[in-house]
C-alpha cells in the first residue's frame, strides 16, 4: 500500500490491518437493521442523505422530538413512560438528559413508587437531593433485608403469638381471642423494649434487644437475625410493601405502616 494511500486513510480515521486490508473502527451510528425497529418489514431503507429515510415508499425526514415539541411538552410525554424508559432516554442527547433527569418528572415517579408502601426510606427524603436519586435510593432500600436499629426504633410493632405457642399464651392474645386491639411493642435506641399500659402479656418486666449479623469472607451476609431477651432468635423478612417482620416459632413482630412520616424512616445511609 502506497505511502500516500496510508496518509489518506489516517486522515479519514481508517486503520491499516496487518494483512494489508482496510479496517474501519466501530461505527458510532445505528445500523440499518436497528433503524428498522418499529417499522413494518421491508418498508425502511437507509439513504445516503443523513436524517432521511424511506417509509411506505416516501422519503421522510427524521427530526428530534425535543426540537419539535419543546421541553415543556417533552416533560409531559416522558412523564407518561415507565421509570426504566425515562432513565434510558437520558442517553439520547444532552438535551434529552436534561429533560429526563428533571425533578418535575421524577417527583411524580417517586409518588407512584411510594403509593401503597408501608414505609418510605429516610435516605430518599434528604433535603436538596434530586428526585431521580430519591427514586433510585428508594428502589435499592426497598430490596434491603438487613434490618438496623433505625428501622426497629422508627416503627411501632404489632406483637402476636403464633399458632405453635402454648394455648395459655394464645388465650391472652387479642389476635387469637378477638377481644381488643393488637398488642404493640416499642424498640428504643438504648436497647430496651416497652409495651402499652395494660398489655395482657407484658407484665411490666424489662426487655432488651440486639441485631446480629455474621458475614462471609467476601463480605456477603451469612446470617442475620434479631435477639430479644432469651427468646429464640427472630428471623428478619421484608414484605412487598416494604414492611418488616420478625418471626420465630413462638411469636411475631410486624411493623405498623407509617408512610405519612414527613422525614421517612430507616437509616440515613445505604445498607447492603
Amino acid at each position: 500500500m502506497s505511502e500516500s494511500r496510508n496518509k489518506e486513510l489516517k486522515k479519514h480515521g481508517k486503520k491499516e490491518a496487518k494483512s494489508g486490508e482496510i479496517e474501519d473502527g466501530p461505527s458510532k451510528f445505528p445500523s440499518a437493521s436497528s433503524l428498522s425497529d418499529g417499522f413494518p418489514d421491508g418498508e425502511v431503507e437507509t439513504e445516503r442523505s443523513a436524517g432521511k429515510r424511506k417509509y411506505g415508499g416516501e422519503e421522510v425526514e427524521l427530526q428530534d422530538p425535543l426540537m419539535i415539541f419543546g421541553s415543556e411538552i417533552m416533560v409531559l410525554i416522558l412523564g407518561q413512560l415507565d421509570a426504566r424508559s425515562v432513565a434510558l432516554s437520558r442517553l439520547v442527547s444532552r438535551g434529552w438528559h436534561r429533560i429526563a433527569t428533571s425533578d418535575e418528572i421524577w417527583a411524580l415517579k417517586c409518588e407512584e413508587l411510594w403509593l401503597g408502601k408501608a414505609h418510605i426510606p429516610r435516605i430518599s427524603k434528604v433535603p436538596g437531593q434530586s428526585k431521580l436519586a430519591s427514586y433510585s435510593l428508594s428502589v435499592m432500600d426497598g430490596k434491603r433485608a438487613r434490618i438496623t436499629w433505625n428501622d426497629l426504633c422508627d416503627h411501632v410493632w404489632e406483637f402476636r403469638f403464633t399458632e405453635a405457642a402454648p394455648e395459655y399464651w394464645r388465650n391472652l392474645d387479642p389476635y387469637w381471642n378477638d377481644t381488643g386491639t393488637p398488642m404493640r411493642r416499642y424498640f428504643h435506641p438504648d436497647g430496651s423494649i416497652t409495651a402499652d399500659p395494660g398489655d395482657p402479656v407484658w407484665g411490666g418486666h424489662e426487655s432488651c434487644y440486639t441485631t446480629v449479623t455474621s458475614l462471609l469472607g467476601d463480605g456477603k451476609v451469612r446470617e442475620h437475625y434479631v435477639r430479644i431477651n432469651r427468646w429464640p432468635q427472630f428471623y428478619v423478612s421484608r414484605k412487598p410493601d416494604w414492611g418488616w417482620e420478625l418471626t420465630n416459632n413462638i411469636c411475631r413482630y410486624t411493623s405498623v405502616p407509617d408512610a405519612e412520616k414527613e422525614d421517612g424512616t430507616g437509616p440515613l445511609f445505604p445498607v447492603f
